[in-house]
């Protein structure tokens, strides 16, 4: 079973994704607050996906991304936000980011990329 790490300093954001892949049958479900919590807990549970704003206190998503990928240039990391800045995407991309996700999110897109990073549940 995948593990995935949903990351966002919004607890509603948090509970429509983790509600949104557990009623598809994904059970193994970690959440961050920020992207230092991101961090820390990454090393700790060595997730198979993370789901990650970019908008967060402490240490945004890109800055939570390039640490992530500067000791895991393996880690599969979407990003998950509404901000559609073109600057922000870009720079994900060149990070290392597996795919980009628009909120609000539609539950089959999201559904869509999960399973095509980590499989079906």
């Amino acid at each position: 079973m995948a593990k995935i790490l949903v990351v966002d300093d919004a607890a509603f954001m948090r509970k429509v994704i983790r509600d949104t892949l557990s009623k598809s049958g994904y059970t193994d479900i970690y959440e961050a607050v920020d992207g230092a919590d991101a961090v820390e807990k990454y090393f700790e549970i060595n997730p198979d996906l993370v789901l990650m704003d970019i908008t967060m206190p402490n240490m945004d998503g890109l800055e939570a991304l390039k640490a992530i990928r500067a000791k895991d240039g393996n880690a599969n990391v979407v990003m998950c936000s509404a901000m559609g800045q073109e600057a922000m995407v870009m720079e994900a991309v060149q990070a290392g980011i597996k795919d980009f996700i628009v909120k609000p999110f539609k539950p089959d897109r999201l559904l869509k990329t999960v399973s095509s990073i980590v499989g079906n549940p």
